[in-house]
């Protein structure tokens, strides 16, 4: 039984690095807290910035380097704010775990074991305003024996009050080459092999999200065997390809109505997401060189309203064919029609 669990270990896990210094391209955050690690001496931490940068990751590395793995489940809290994100959560199971003190610590097995526990609040910028002014009494309260981890992609959406009590730590994209060593390191390992420009390509629809990057290896290569394709990775991604992308914008440009409702037709009837291509769309028109400022802040401002719009909940088909013709005229300098 034991191969069949590895087998089916998911690569976001079993690759997932295990003590501080191994973070990839955080380097400040690693330095500032491999010093915290050291003395033992640790703040309420805000981990912010994009997904698959490591926030996580890191946050379970100090939980792990500071108690090692015989009292982490007894020191250690993680909770997805994203599901336990009301008030009761925090006036019940953080408050109940935060309020229990433990002993005075000492080195054990050569782990630093400090007097205090951690409770590590991922996707924090999901909670309510009520639960996070809730859990600012409660972080206030029982400081000298908890200590706060919050993960979030938003640090906007985290109140002052709670952000200001926590030492701040910033994540940075994934540059490409950090990605590609990682991915290559994985390939590696697993017996994969990369077909010409599967790498760029995986790099370019992951967006700097190393995780995202490794769960789409991993469905490629059980999906289609040890030789991956750019195209097998575009397949699993949801990706749109770039080929149906410039067809939608070459319509446009022609300035003919039909070709552009057949192109948006085509779209819907590949069951490709809007909202996806929406995203693609907006990134080959600012990169277009023959396209205006003018013209593409016509268009950008269109795919808001539209991206705005399906989140709401309306027709994919009629908002894509409404980015089509606004695009259509603001390509061919055709008259802008005012909405009242």
């Amino acid at each position: 039984m034991a191969p069949l669990v590895e087998s089916s270990q998911p690569w976001v896990e079993k690759y997932r690095p295990r003590q501080v210094k191994d973070v990839a391209h955080q380097d400040e955050v690693v330095r500032v807290l491999t010093n915290t690690l050291e003395t033992a001496n640790c703040p309420h931490m805000l981990f912010y910035g994009p997904p698959g940068t490591g926030k996580t990751t890191t946050a379970l590395a100090i939980a792990h380097q500071l108690f090692g793995p015989e009292l982490y489940k007894s020191r250690v809290l993680e909770l997805n704010a994203s599901d336990d994100r009301g008030i009761n959560v925090v006036r019940t199971k953080i408050k109940d775990f935060a309020a229990v003190a433990v002993g005075s610590g000492g080195r054990q097995s050569g782990y630093p074991c400090p007097p205090y526990k951690i409770i590590i609040l991922d996707e924090a910028d999901s909670m309510t305003e009520d639960a996070q002014n809730a859990l600012r009494r409660t972080m206030e309260t029982y400081s000298k024996v908890t200590r706060f981890f919050f993960i979030c992609n938003y640090i906007s959406r985290i109140i002052e009050p709670l952000a200001s009590r926590c030492a701040k730590f910033r994540f940075k994209v994934l540059s490409e080459e950090i990605m590609s060593n990682r991915i290559l390191h994985i390939c590696k390992e697993e017996g994969l092999s990369l077909e010409s420009g599967a790498l760029s390509t995986l790099s370019a629809i992951s967006q700097g999200d190393l995780r995202r990057a490794i769960t789409y290896l991993q469905s490629a290569a059980r999906l289609f065997g040890s030789s991956i394709s750019s195209k097998d990775l575009i397949s699993v991604s949801g990706v749109i390809p770039q080929e149906a992308v410039l067809s939608l914008l070459e319509a446009c440009k022609s300035g003919e109505f039909d070709a552009a409702n057949k192109e948006v037709n085509n779209i819907i009837a590949e069951g490709y997401p809007v909202s996806q291509m929406l995203s693609q769309f907006f990134d080959v028109i600012v990169a277009a060189d023959d396209i205006s400022d003018e013209q593409k802040a016509r268009i950008c401002t269109r795919l808001a309203e539209a991206d705005k719009w399906l989140v709401d909940g309306a027709d994919e088909y009629l908002q894509l064919l409404d980015v089509a013709s606004h695009s259509m005229r603001a390509l061919c300098n055709m008259p802008q029609v005012f909405e009242f």
